[in-house]
């Protein structure tokens, strides 16, 4: 089983940044694909970035250019570097992970959530 933790959510100003972390814990925290996700009231969840155990990754287009994605194997953490924040980007974000290190697109685990809100 892994655990994850999400921080790093907030209240913040359109044009401010962010910077979410995801803390991966337990018996096969190690070699984990990790990814960003985040879903709006009424919206469906989007994919917003990814990055796989040898650090190729991937970022939606409507955050590529503003978010960053990174990893600390060392810590078994993911970051979210949010810069210029636009309301649009108001929502839960979440963190996953993968046991499947290569890829991106399945998930087996998943944090419990961290709320960021942008006002304008």
């Amino acid at each position: 089983q892994v655990q994850l933790v999400e921080s790093g959510g907030g209240l913040v100003q359109a044009g401010g940044s962010l910077r979410l972390s995801c803390a991966a814990s337990g018996r096969t925290a190690s070699y984990l694909a990790m990814g960003w996700f985040r879903q709006a009231p009424g919206k469906e969840r989007e994919r917003v970035a990814g990055i796989i155990w040898s650090g190729g990754t991937y970022t939606a287009d409507s955050v590529k250019g503003r978010f960053t994605i990174s990893r600390s194997n060392a810590k078994n953490t993911v970051y979210l570097q949010m810069n210029s924040l636009k309301p649009e980007d108001t929502a839960i974000y979440y963190c996953a992970a993968s046991i499947k290190h290569w890829q991106l697109l399945e998930y087996d685990y998943w944090g419990q959530g961290t709320q960021v809100t942008v006002s304008s």
